[in-house]
């Protein structure tokens, strides 16, 4: 990704739900935007947790950036521990591969093109990934599994409870398991959906009243369309939408 003519300093990313990787090509650091505007600097490689809750970064990061966005459920095969432990946590890589980050942005930089340093972003993860007991670390639990598929239909309180009986555990036992796996409470998760649900329809230009969005998207109404929406973005939908025509 590159990003050199960006108008404003600093941009709002709001939370999917799904961990990633973030690695610069374009200098030896990248910004921790802290509240209040300032602004520090952390390591040039990062694992992003999964997030919850909105995030301010620098658009000078995204000049020569990288990064690979992982599926729900997939971040224990990378970090071979749970991914609550790393939940609204950005963690420089190597914390979790000692002496990685440096190899591994040694050997993009030497890369004669932006699909040749990707092709060795994915060789080098798929190795890492592969390495020692492959079958261990890239199994998901089969009833987290089925809760992301039937989650993807539906996201209410009450289906929840059912996808934890047919999973075969208990409620509380299923979302420990849940939570470790994905990094968020089933309940959280499906928060999270249904606010992915209301951004993707505002992004596509959707021109509908609000209490039709929300009831489409899940929510019981309106307002609360409008609670979730500033809860997880830290802005009011009015705000968001006014950016979005910038």
């Amino acid at each position: 990704m590159s990003a050199p003519g960006a108008e404003h300093r600093h941009e709002r990313i709001l939370p999917s739900g799904c961990a990633h990787i973030v690695l610069t090509l374009s200098r030896d650091f990248l910004t921790d935007c802290l509240e209040g505007g300032s602004e520090q600097r952390t390591a040039p490689v990062l694992i992003v947790g999964q997030r919850s809750v909105y995030e301010i970064i620098a658009t000078a990061d995204l000049v020569d950036l990288a990064g690979v966005l992982f599926a729900p459920g997939a971040l224990p095969a990378l970090v071979a521990d749970r991914a609550d432990l790393l939940s609204n946590r950005n963690v420089p890589l190597d914390q979790v591969w000692r002496g990685y980050a440096d190899t591994l942005r040694s050997r993009m930089l030497e890369g004669l093109s932006p699909q040749a340093r990707l092709q060795i972003l994915e060789d080098c993860l798929a190795a890492t990934l592969l390495a020692g007991d492959a079958d261990r670390r890239l199994n998901m639990h089969p009833a987290v599994r089925f809760a992301l598929e039937q989650f993807a239909r539906d996201s209410n309180r009450l289906f929840i409870a059912g996808v934890a009986q047919r999973s075969g555990w208990s409620e509380r036992r299923f979302s420990q398991i849940f939570r470790e796996q994905v990094g968020f409470a089933p309940k959280v998760w499906c928060r999270l959906q249904r606010f992915q649900r209301a951004v993707r329809q505002l992004r596509a230009g959707a021109d509908v009243p609000w209490a039709e969005l929300a009831i489409e998207c899940g929510f019981y109404d309106q307002a609360h369309l409008a609670n979730e929406f500033r809860s997880f973005s830290g802005i009011d939908l009015t705000t968001y939408i006014a950016t979005q025509k910038e």
